[in-house]
């Protein structure tokens, strides 16, 4: 079990899931408390908290993309958005439903991931 201090950048930020449904913002706090969990026995703390940090920022990015494409219908301001966070993912071409997209994009980061691993 994961200290609570060490999930604090998960469970105490709101702007992870601001915007999101129910089963998007399910799925976004799922995948970050697995890949908490990795960190945490992967490295020393310093540098953990520091990974922990750089992954709610790549969340906070997913979600974002997602509340602009899907809850704002603001297609060409998320396209915009993903230019500007050099994002890796496999962008949209029309609707899709936003806890499959939540998911596909995720799964782009943790490709992500293991590239720089």
């Amino acid at each position: 079990m994961l200290d609570r201090a060490f999930l604090r950048p998960i469970l105490d930020d709101e702007s992870l899931t601001r915007g999101l449904g129910d089963e998007e913002a399910r799925v976004m706090i799922e995948w970050l408390v697995n890949h908490a969990e990795r960190i945490a026995t992967e490295s020393e703390s310093e540098s953990a908290t520091r990974h922990l940090r750089d992954l709610c920022r790549r969340a906070k990015s997913v979600s974002r993309f997602v509340r602009l494409w899907c809850h704002d219908g603001e297609c060409g301001a998320a396209m915009q958005f993903a230019g500007a966070e050099n994002a890796p993912w496999n962008l949209p071409t029309g609707d899709e439903d936003a806890a499959d997209l939540i998911a596909r994009l995720l799964d782009c980061e943790d490709r992500r991931i293991v590239a720089f691993a």
